[in-house]
């Protein structure tokens, strides 16, 4: 990649970035463990992944038998507890992801976190697998506020605004697909990550299969 065709490369987190799958499963069964339900698998929980706790709890209780509409605020809480408490326990980085980072910053690529996770988690996890410093800004979705997650553009905008502006590309998932799309930057599908659907399908401007493929990908689509 020539220096700076991009000037600032954007990140989802979870399913992107980091392998959480562990760790939010855990907060989500414990949550169920106390109102009696089975607890979801791996690959359950990673579907339910994406549209931020509420949406993620709420699915784990569907999935589960539903549950009445004045009990879920205090098994929301619950979740939240316990995730805080454990959010670094099993997730990693994804395999490639760290080198990936280091040949950014070699090239003078401002990298950046765009998530629908709430930005304290999103700090704190960061803090705890030491990649906090590597980051412009970090962006959750609670970050601007009630109604501007992602899929919304106004993440992505802001989040190319706090890196110091510039050419931008985003590599995600499914709601940072269409965020990034919905903010006109080219947008990285991760096939290794937490889809919802075929990687085929989500309309990105490019797949990649490892991290290794990502610097390559960023050149053709700078080109």
């Amino acid at each position: 990649m020539t220096k700076n065709s991009f000037d600032i490369v954007g990140f989802d987190l979870d399913g992107t970035l980091v392998d959480s799958s562990g760790d939010l499963t855990a907060a989500v069964n414990d949550t169920l463990a106390s109102v009696g339900r089975a607890p979801l698998t791996i690959a359950q929980v990673k579907t339910m992944v994406g549209g931020g706790a509420k949406h993620m709890l709420t699915q784990g209780l569907e999935a589960t038998g539903g549950i009445e509409a004045d009990a879920f605020r205090a098994l929301y809480k619950r979740m939240l507890a316990y995730y805080g408490d454990h959010l670094s326990v099993h997730t990693r980085p994804f395999p490639g992801a760290v080198a990936a980072l280091d040949a950014l910053a070699e090239r003078g690529v401002r990298v950046a976190v765009c998530t629908n996770k709430f930005e304290s988690f999103a700090t704190r996890l960061l803090t705890d697998l030491r990649l906090i410093d590597r980051f412009a800004c970090i962006i959750g979705g609670d970050t601007l506020g009630p109604g501007l997650s992602k899929p919304d553009r106004a993440p992505i905008d802001e989040m190319i605004r706090r890196s110091g502006g510039g050419r931008a590309a985003f590599v995600d998932s499914i709601y940072d697909i269409m965020a990034a799309r919905n903010a006109g930057i080219p947008g990285i599908a991760v096939s290794f990550g937490f889809l919802l659907e075929p990687v085929e399908k989500m309309g990105a401007d490019a797949v990649i299969d490892s991290f290794d493929e990502l610097i390559p990908t960023l050149d053709r689509l700078a080109a």
